[in-house]
């Protein structure tokens, strides 16, 4: 197993946090704490230089607590209904944290055409450009309000490899609940060790990918965060999974002191992102 390399620093970040890290397992609210600390890990990253972008789940989580449901909602009108009661909730709270440290934010919802469309596509680019000239942090979530089932990305694993694609970043970080990629289930098997290197996303690392999530709430499993690396290093961009349970980690990229897996970007020039979002 090869060493783990220090990467250089950045210029531009995204970072993807899922609904099982913005919530407490034992009740579904808001964990403000866990949120408060990813806001200054973000800001100090920001006053480093470094153009930020936040792809933040938890929309459904947050109004499914709301409403009062006790069940994770099954049919697709309620999912829409929680998304749109949750999104306004998880958006102020952001807005109040992030403003706590001078920091301006953005709100970005986004549907599968507007990665299709190369119009769309081209528009967003253009606004987090702008967003990102003016030291704003943009917070994208996928728009469960509006999105059918043939037009849901069908994860923010996957949305935010697509984000980091349409914004050229460096860097796509996947705060999970899970410190990395494993080789086995480490829920299951107690001698599954942590792979901390990936220097190419081969057949039999893909495999490896298990289509599974350990969390109530989330929707993204290790397969699904394998699918986001495939995206993330073709178009560029080095990615890496590590656990939200230790958010300093964000303040550690850099120095190789952070508990994770780091895929390295392979970019290929032949990789169309259309065809994947054929599938």
């Amino acid at each position: 197993m090869q060493k783990r390399p220090c990467i250089e620093k950045k210029k531009r970040i995204v970072v993807k946090i899922g609904s099982s890290s913005l919530t407490h397992e034992e009740t579904g609210n808001i964990y403000f704490a866990k949120i408060e600390k990813l806001v200054r890990e973000l800001c100090d990253l920001r006053n480093s230089g470094i153009d930020v972008c936040l792809v933040s789940s938890g929309a459904i989580a947050v109004g499914r607590q709301a409403i009062g449901l006790t069940n994770k909602p099954s049919s697709n009108s309620q999912k829409q209904a929680c998304a749109a009661v949750g999104q306004a909730r998880l958006m102020m709270t952001y807005q109040k944290v992030f403003a706590e440290y001078n920091q301006t934010v953005a709100q970005v919802l986004m549907t599968k055409n507007t990665m299709i469309l190369p119009n769309s596509r081209q528009n967003a680019h253009n606004t987090f450009e702008e967003l990102f000239a003016m030291g704003v942090i943009p917070i994208v979530n996928e728009n469960d309000t509006v999105s059918t089932y043939e037009m849901q990305f069908g994860d923010n694993d996957t949305l935010s490899a697509l984000v980091a694609t349409l914004v050229n970043a460096d860097l796509l970080v996947l705060l999970s609940d899970i410190n990395g990629m494993y080789t086995d289930d480490p829920r299951e098997n107690e001698y599954a060790r942590l792979i901390e290197y990936v220097p190419e996303l081969n057949d039999d690392v893909m495999q490896m990918g298990k289509d599974s999530t350990g969390s109530g709430v989330g929707t993204g499993g290790m397969h699904t965060k394998l699918n986001a690396a495939m995206i993330a290093t073709r178009s560029g961009a080095d990615m890496i999974i590590t656990n939200s349970n230790d958010l300093n980690c964000l303040h550690h990229l850099f120095d190789n002191e952070y508990t994770g897996t780091l895929f390295a970007k392979n970019e290929q020039t032949d990789f169309l992102l259309e065809d994947f979002l054929k599938d």
